[in-house]
This record gives C-alpha cells, structure tokens and sequence, in this order.
C-alpha cells in the first residue's frame, strides 16, 4: 500500500494580487515556481469602479506582482 501525502493546504487557499498597472486579481493559488510566477484558478478580477469579472484560470508572470495577501488563515 502506498503513503499518500496531504497536499499543503496553505497551496491551495484564497490569495489576493495587486499587480501592476492598479489591477487586483482574487482566486485560489495552485502552484508557483522560482520566478514566482503563479497558477491561480477561479479568479477574479477586480475592476474600477466595483465591476467584478470572472477569468478562470490564469498564469501571472511574477515580476507583475506588487503584493500577495492571504485571505484564509493559514
């Protein structure tokens, strides 16, 4: 029987981005490498003015990220 190890449950919760340019994307981080670019899915994108936008699954290249908040306690 194989060992099965639980997935690191800080990977998977709900992060906020501001990045460049004055946006804000919303979604669950699902993985990163060395240059901190990020797999995030069941975004949001967060417009002027309050408009909420669905996107889904995106990739954020790292140098684009100002800052990275935790929405969930870890």
């Amino acid at each position: 029987m194989s060992n099965l190890k639980r997935p690191n449950k800080r990977h998977f919760s709900h992060h906020l981005l501001k990045l460049n340019g004055g946006r804000q994307v919303q979604g669950v981080l699902r993985g990163f490498d060395p240059f901190m670019n990020l797999v995030m899915d069941d975004c949001l994108e967060m417009a002027s003015g309050g408009i909420q936008n669905t996107i889904g699954m995106v990739v954020i290249r790292g140098n684009s990220i100002i800052m990275l908040e935790a929405l969930e306690r870890v």
